[in-house]
């Protein structure tokens, strides 16, 4: 994900996208006169001035989404097309959107059921856990344990999503071959750099299958979607009938035109290959939200989930994460959360707990980058409004400090796939005033503490308003709050230099 994309969703480039994507401005939203969820029916008449629109601005063919309220399902809806050519509306209850990497969140609900069961510690060298061909090599001295998979902060360099997909389900190799065919790089310390990482989660679901010598597929099956009544939920690629033939197409749009695409093949299964519908996702939502528990099946220890939800990760005063899980506040609401994006297919699961609400939605198409973050922005300010005041800035001559070119740690530093895979960078422009800009967004950013700057204009309510740099022996980074991903200060000579990170 580019720092475009992050921006986006940070509410820190609100026309970035729309610019590209959408025509016209979206359908304003349902007035709502009470704080929360209170009534099934004026959700359904919000969701459907907001969802109807965003398919039209956005060029969206279909949606599907679920909301849940005190341990129950509260609304749940199909909106559009799953297919075009046969005008197939989208079921709720049946038709599967793949989640991409929300996908992650079972992964590491897995895991969490085998340290419950004493067979994974979240502190040890998972090389404990790993056979010799996929053992973890020791660049540094600090090992690489669970929790550094868990938080995204290992410390590998980037894995593409090209050499963890394959072009035809037949093509699927073992997830242990798959792994050890992409073994990524080591090039920083455990714990030092917020670096997403597929590759990390894809080796986590491996010692899930490790330990409880039950396959991956097999595990999530039994451990998660059955106790779950998760029916419609298939982890397996290709999806096997009869639910084949309720997975949704995906589509591109251009020029007045939809076009039917073929969607990614996730061989990282663990990573983001899972295919379900919003009543499943519904389910899953209330387990979490009721710390482990749904319709009196158990998949978590209640002291185990609270333990997934809290945080882990937390470089500052500003930034946390959890076991897997996003942790934001977003206007004045507190959330743990996880998105999935393939290509086609772009979700987002959100919990509230202290409101013990969730929302789940999936698109089929591109138009669902920004989609998802106008439902979820739209979601809050009806049911949780709050009215946006300017920050106080306070200039610590710093902005003028961190101006440069940084470059996405997310990146392949590896010199014989570093050209092939060039990292992605932003202009950062600092000001005497104590303001700043992006490259990749018109929306200015003033200096509220040391090194850390805020929208200006106060509409930065979304998660991952904040913008952080860190400097030191090892360089200058920036980060936004809510997104695990470091960007760093960088020459254009450093970004030219194959070697420059090797060890």
């Amino acid at each position: 994900m580019g720092l475009a994309t992050l921006l986006l969703l940070a509410g820190l480039a609100p026309s970035l996208c729309a610019a590209q994507q959408a025509p016209a401005t979206l359908a304003p939203a349902v007035n709502n006169t009470t704080r929360g969820l209170k009534d099934p029916a004026e959700l359904a008449a919000f969701l459907n001035v907001t969802l109807n629109g965003e398919l039209a601005s956005y060029h969206i063919p279909g949606a599907t989404v679920a909301v849940v309220k005190d341990g129950k399902l509260f609304f749940a809806k199909g909106y559009g097309y799953a297919d075009l050519e046969n005008k197939t509306p989208v079921d709720a209850n049946a038709t599967l959107f793949e989640i991409g990497s929300v996908t992650k969140l079972f992964t590491w609900t897995a895991v969490m059921q085998l340290v419950e069961e004493g067979k994974i510690d979240l502190h040890a060298d998972v090389n404990t856990y790993l056979p010799p061909d996929l053992k973890i090599p020791a660049t540094y001295p600090q090992p690489v344990t669970m929790q550094d998979l868990m938080t995204h902060t290992a410390g590998f360099e980037e894995v593409g999503t090209d050499r963890l997909s394959v072009a035809d389900a037949k093509d699927i190799q073992p997830l242990g071959t798959v792994l050890a065919q992409t073994a990524p790089a080591r090039v920083w310390p455990p714990g030092q750099v917020w670096s997403y990482s597929n590759w990390g989660a894809a080796l986590a679901g491996y010692i899930v299958q490790e330990v409880s010598g039950i396959p991956f597929n097999q595990y999530v099956k039994e451990k998660i979607f059955t106790p779950l009544g998760m029916n419609n939920t298939t982890i397996e690629q290709p999806v096997p009938a009869p639910l084949a033939e309720n997975v949704s197409k995906t589509y591109a749009y251009n020029n007045g035109t939809f076009t039917q695409t073929k969607d990614d093949i996730v061989a990282a299964t663990p990573a983001g290959a899972i295919h379900s519908t919003a009543g499943d996702m519904a389910k899953f939502m209330i387990a979490q939200l009721q710390n482990g528990t749904y319709n009196g099946a158990r998949i978590l220890n209640t002291s185990t989930a609270q333990d997934m939800h809290r945080a882990h990760f937390t470089p500052d005063a500003y930034t946390s994460f959890g076991l897997g899980f996003f942790i934001g506040n977003q206007n004045n609401e507190s959330s743990i959360s996880h998105g999935g994006d393939t290509t086609y297919f772009h979700s987002m699961f959100m919990l509230w707990p202290d409101s013990n609400t969730g929302l789940f939605v999936s698109y089929n198409s591109v138009g669902g980058v920004p989609a998802v973050s106008d439902l979820v922005q739209k979601f809050l300010d009806h049911y949780y409004p709050v009215t946006p005041s300017p920050p106080q800035p306070a200039n610590f001559n710093d902005a003028p400090t961190v101006t440069g070119i940084y470059q996405s740690t997310r990146s392949v530093y590896t010199p014989a796939l570093k050209f092939l895979n060039p990292p992605q960078t932003v202009d950062v422009t600092g000001y005497p005033n104590g303001t700043l800009t992006f490259s990749a967004s018109p929306v200015r950013l003033v200096e509220v503490a040391p090194l850390v700057f805020e929208r200006a204009d106060g509409n930065g309510t979304s998660a991952g308003s904040y913008a952080i740099f860190t400097t030191g022996g090892n360089g200058t980074y920036l980060h936004l709050n809510a997104f695990p991903q470091y960007y760093e200060r960088i020459t254009w000579l450093n970004y030219w230099d194959p070697i420059r990170f090797i060890q």
